[in-house]
């Protein structure tokens, strides 16, 4: 029913009429045209002006009803209160919301009392909420601040406000920030938004490594870290050990909330604290086997060990911390000798065909930030079976170098002709706020590499380019194992052909 019925009962005994659109006005007098000729003809450009339209802004109706039947109450047929609160409201306007809707029209005591009492079950709803969500039953339009999105949203849930709900959705994922992001994540999760969710989530996997920030690390809570720990779209700096670092100073934040200092300091109190722990406790137990630890266990268990190991100077920080249970270290060590073996005696020369689950499951995460443009060239540490991949970036182009004779390197490096790689590339910038400026993604590829051949990866536009730049990267240097991809083991005494 139209908003704007009902609006004649307030202009009662008045001289004055309504048009299609609603707006007031005195009744014309009626003028009987004259015949044409004479002193009574008028000229044709008399006519023409008499047809042309002309603009003239008048007074919104929508304001006058907002005003008149929403905020004086005039002609109210309905009380409602709430939280010590009460308005004046009229029930052909209320039954715009579901929750009045069935209310009135089913066999409800309330369908027809005069005053009706809302119990308000939810927390979020307060009477600035209430306020605008009824007000929004008397206008065309409602503006929404983003510190109070969360209030309103709640009340239009309540309510059953689908199009304020929709609205509220999508001030929510535009001003998603680090200041909004867990609270809009919660509230998304809690009133059933699903595109406001995968945005925060969206946020948080691009910006949790990327610019890393205290008040953010105590906010998040376990669940949400671990859905962003297990993910390849993490956007990690630099390699897999630093998304060990990040959770340590996390983990230290939700034991130590009251912690409050600058994020270089971060790391260096967690080291101590844990240290500080372990002399007092006397014993050689893990953390993650104690009282405290073990609600950390589910997010630390997502963590890609076989990268961090494969270092020497990260595998001993492992050791030193004794956060992991030495069971997790064992099964890792076991898996990643075995890879190493098949890669040496069984001429494992890397993934040939698309497994897109073995590649996001375990994928080795790394990144690097380019300040400016310029000139670079990177390689990330650790023992990648004998796959020395030097990164270049020169010229707008992402270039692989397959590097095997021609550049100096300080592990083993494989001779064999042809290697195998599966990869995925990625790159963004962001704004103050976190928002990705421009990106780019190679998506999921295989790429055969000779001896020193070189590779690119991306042409890049320099118009859609801003510094700094995210590189982010994927790769997958070995096929998944015979275990993994659930093969039968061939019987010892098999016999194999030799090629």
């Amino acid at each position: 029913m139209s908003r704007f019925q009902g609006v004649s009962s307030v202009l009662k005994g008045r001289s004055v009429w309504l048009n299609n659109y609603g707006f007031t006005r005195e009744p014309l007098p009626v003028v009987t045209p004259g015949p044409r000729g004479g002193c009574g003809e008028a000229p044709e450009e008399e006519d023409s002006q008499l047809d042309t339209p002309r603009r003239k802004k008048l007074k919104s109706t929508s304001k006058y009803i907002y005003q008149t039947l929403f905020l004086n109450g005039e002609n109210s047929d309905i009380q409602i209160r709430a939280l010590g609160q009460e308005w004046n409201l009229h029930k052909i306007y209320l039954c715009q919301s579901g929750y009045f809707s069935s209310m009135f029209s089913g066999s409800w005591k309330e369908s027809n009392m005069m005053v009706i009492e809302l119990e308000i079950p939810d927390q979020n709803i307060d009477t600035e909420a209430l306020q605008v969500v009824f007000g929004s039953l008397y206008r065309d339009d409602v503006l929404i601040k983003p510190s109070r999105v969360v209030n309103i949203l709640a009340a239009a849930c309540m309510l059953q406000l689908d199009g304020l709900i929709q609205q509220c959705g999508e001030t929510m994922k535009e001003n998603v920030n680090v200041k909004t992001v867990c609270s809009y994540y919660n509230s998304a999760t809690m009133y059933g938004l699903d595109s406001v969710m995968k945005k925060c989530l969206e946020w948080l996997l691009n910006n949790l490594m990327t610019h890393q920030n205290v008040d953010l690390m105590k906010e998040l809570g376990a669940e949400i870290m671990e859905q962003l720990i297990q993910s390849s779209d993490l956007f990690v700096m630099q390699v897999e050990m630093d998304v060990y670092t990040a959770l340590k100073k996390w983990m230290f934040l939700q034991l130590n909330p009251s912690w409050d200092g600058p994020i270089k300091q971060l790391l260096l109190d967690a080291d101590a604290w844990l240290c500080k722990r372990r002399s007092e406790a006397g014993e050689e137990e893990p953390f993650l086997n104690t009282d405290d630890g073990m609600p950390f266990v589910p997010v630390f268990r997502h963590i890609r060990l076989q990268y961090i190991i494969n270092d020497l100077a990260s595998a001993r920080m492992l050791e030193r911390d004794n956060i992991l249970p030495p069971e997790w270290l064992s099964a890792v060590y076991k898996q990643q000798w075995f890879a190493m073996l098949r890669t040496e005696h069984d001429n494992d020369n890397g993934p040939q065909e698309a497994n897109k689950d073995e590649f996001e499951q375990n994928s080795m995460r790394c990144g690097r930030k380019l300040t400016k443009d310029g000139d670079y060239c990177w390689r990330w540490t650790g023992f990648n079976y004998g796959f020395d991949l030097l990164v270049t970036y020169t010229n707008r182009f992402i270039i692989f170098k397959r590097n095997t004779l021609s550049q100096p390197c300080g592990g083993a490096v494989s001779l064999q002709p042809r290697r195998h790689l599966a990869y995925r590339l990625r790159l963004a910038s962001f704004d103050n706020s976190g928002k990705v400026v421009c990106s780019r993604s190679t998506g999921y590829q295989l790429v055969t590499l000779e001896k020193d051949q070189e590779y690119v990866v991306m042409n890049l536009d320099s118009r859609l380019l801003s510094f700094p730049l995210y590189v982010c990267c994927n790769f997958l240097y070995t096929s998944p194992s015979s275990e993994r991809r659930g093969d039968t083991p061939e019987p010892e005494n098999s016999t194999r052909t030799v090629s």
